[in-house]
């Protein structure tokens, strides 16, 4: 693969900055070369002066990917029907003890790569347990402050994503001060019908409980917000446009009803409903007796399926329990608790940073398999009371409109066409759905793809989505890394970002036909002047 970058004398790029620097995931080798306003990788390719170039080859494609800069003061993203173009940042970026940053190099060329394609901006998680790692209110920003200045500096725009959750891969827990909470009182965490806990993040029903050393998460969050406003004050409204809350597993308002895999590693199952820790059971008992009904709240549905089971029998298939009167009880009674969350955590971050001029955002789940059935017992464990007989979004889009939030949705890079059959799967009726009820409440909706792997024809139906009579503000691709920059999917990045941008090109823009054959001769050359490769 090689790649030439071709600036004018506002993107100048120091030899220091780039020659045979081993930056992780990106690896620059020799053939670094500085002429004039020129700055190339390998051999001088001599195209015409204008603006900037960004042109990445892999040696075994016939034709060119470009994105074009156009001269002046610096690129606007210009995508379809003005959707601003994101990428995510490592999940990793920032060391655990906050003190330095992964990958740091790395992510400082990626940032210039992303700034040439014309990207507007980056996503940066910010998660609690790096943070606040110790003690409560005990708070090092240092890491996340290094990359907001190199953003800044970039002249990128910046998308933080305040995680309350942890992850596995990689592995970041909870602050270490909650777990060892948790390890005296396990059921501030949900627990499913087996008694096994899911530790990545908090149980809903202690909102507004005094569980941590005499405080409530809620007032946990608020501090952690504070704290997060007053230490990037620089930054915000400026370089920090948007601010993502946090609102459950992965930061999507859920319940972690699929966090087992199926046993057969193809179909996936239904998942569990998540309400059998103490504190869930306690308001799920008051709730029942108040209804006159006392042994509906003894716990979850009997009959339902577990984790990687399908809904052939039971609770979810047709004429079952979901649609009888318990049935209706239960799932009224626990998708009003996520949504009385999703509440509290939505106005608690519009009423911390409303007055910093970022926007707010929440993510919800594409819980898209089974949406063919009648029960849609994956939304149905994760909190969303949408069947064929009610609308579980609509009251879902009325909380984001209510606390003037924008939703994120993932999942726009799936098509019907490339689901498995057995799971009744169809991403996009469930996306149109969704859509629908935002469009009935004016919340304006961003999207994210699925995975940080490419999905078949992913680009393809992103584009699908972002059209139309779809109404976007940002898409964020996820996300920067090993296989991001990997010579079998950066350049069909490159290739979706110029689509999208689609810049009108003069006539001095492109190569006349002698610096083609030259370009051509350098793509048919075996060597390589930059190869992208895991850390």
């Amino acid at each position: 693969m090689e790649i030439s970058l071709i600036g004018s004398s506002q993107a100048k790029l120091g030899r220091s900055d780039l020659a045979n620097r081993e930056l992780g995931f990106i690896n620059l080798k020799d053939g670094f070369r500085v002429s004039n306003d020129r700055v190339c990788l390998g051999k001088n390719v001599r195209w015409k002066k204008a603006g900037i170039r960004f042109t990445l080859r892999a040696l075994h494609q016939s034709e060119p990917l470009q994105a074009e800069k156009r001269s002046g003061a610096g690129r606007r993203s210009k995508s379809v029907d003005g959707v601003r173009l994101f990428v995510g940042l490592p999940l990793d970026a920032v060391s655990k003890d906050c003190n330095s940053l992964n990958h740091a190099k790395a992510i400082a060329a990626g940032l210039k790569a992303l700034k040439l394609l014309g990207v507007e901006g980056v996503e940066l998680p910010v998660w609690w347990g790096i943070v606040e790692r110790d003690a409560a209110g005990k708070y090092d920003w240092s890491g996340y402050l290094a990359i907001a200045e190199m953003v800044q500096k970039m002249g990128l725009k910046l998308h933080v994503s305040l995680c309350f959750h942890g992850s596995t891969k990689p592995n970041i827990p909870l602050p270490d001060w909650v777990t060892r909470i948790g390890e005296s009182q396990p059921d501030i965490f949900f627990k499913d019908r087996s008694g096994k806990h899911y530790k990545e993040c908090l149980s809903l029903a202690v909102d507004n409980l005094p569980v941590l050393d005499g405080k409530t998460p809620i007032q946990v969050y608020q501090s952690f917000c504070e704290s997060f406003k007053d230490s990037f004050s620089p930054f915000m409204g400026s370089t920090i446009t948007g601010i993502s809350m946090g609102l459950g597993p992965d930061g999507e308002l859920r319940y972690p009803c699929h966090h087992h895999l199926s046993s057969d590693g193809k179909t996936q199952g239904v998942g569990e409903f998540q309400c059998y820790d103490q504190n869930m059971l306690s308001i799920l008992k008051q709730h029942a007796e108040a209804s006159g009904n006392p042994l509906w709240g003894l716990g979850g549905p009997h009959d339902a399926p577990t984790f990687d089971q399908p809904p052939i029998s039971g609770f979810f298939k047709d004429g079952a329990s979901w649609e009888s009167s318990y049935g209706d009880f239960f799932l009224s009674w626990y998708s009003n608790q996520l949504i009385a969350h999703g509440d509290s955590l939505l106005s608690l971050a519009s009423s911390s940073f409303g007055d910093t001029g970022v926007t707010i955002y929440g993510k919800i789940p594409l819980m898209h398999s089974w949406y063919g059935t009648r029960s849609h017992p994956s939304e149905l464990t994760a909190g969303f009371y949408n069947t064929v007989k009610t609308d579980g979004y609509e009251p879902v889009a009325e909380l984001f409109a209510r606390n003037s939030c924008k939703m994120i949705l993932p999942g726009m890079d799936l098509s019907d066409a490339h689901q498995p059959n057995e799971t009744h799967s169809s991403p996009e009726l469930l996306l149109a759905q969704i859509m629908a009820a935002c469009k009935n409440h004016g919340v304006q909706v961003s999207g994210q793809n699925s995975s940080e792997s490419a999905v078949l024809n992913g680009f393809e139906q992103i584009k699908k989505n972002l059209g139309g009579d779809n109404v976007l503000d940002l898409f964020t691709y996820h996300r920067m890394g090993a296989y991001f920059f990997s010579p079998e999917h950066f350049p069909s990045f490159t290739e979706f970002v110029r689509t999208l941008n689609r810049p009108e090109l003069h006539s001095d823009d492109l190569p006349n036909e002698g610096e083609e054959e030259v370009a051509q001769s350098m793509i048919k050359s075996q060597e390589s002047s930059i190869s992208m490769q895991a850390a």
